[in-house]
């Protein structure tokens, strides 16, 4: 088999009408947000869990943990450090 090449996307992507279209980031975000709202609001914020990478740097771990403890409300915060 041979090698495929990478595409790499440099517009976010949303679903209308059963299919991908392109979209602005303020429209991507915008439903990403509605969609945690809806999640939350429905089944509380304990529906929620973020998991994160021991690769990534301490900053990126800190803001992970904090969105979803401060914004969610959520505790279920884990990552692959014990390994």
């Amino acid at each position: 088999m041979g090698k495929r090449k990478a595409v790499r996307l440099t517009t976010p992507l949303v679903r209308a009408n059963g299919s991908l279209r392109p979209a602005s980031w303020g429209e991507a975000l915008e439903r990403v947000a509605t969609g945690l709202r809806g999640a939350i609001d429905t089944h509380g914020p304990q529906t929620f869990g973020l998991f994160s990478c021991s690769k990534a740097t301490n900053e990126v771990n800190y803001l992970a943990q904090k969105f979803t403890r401060a914004v969610i409300g959520s505790n279920n915060v884990d990552s692959c450090n014990r390994t």
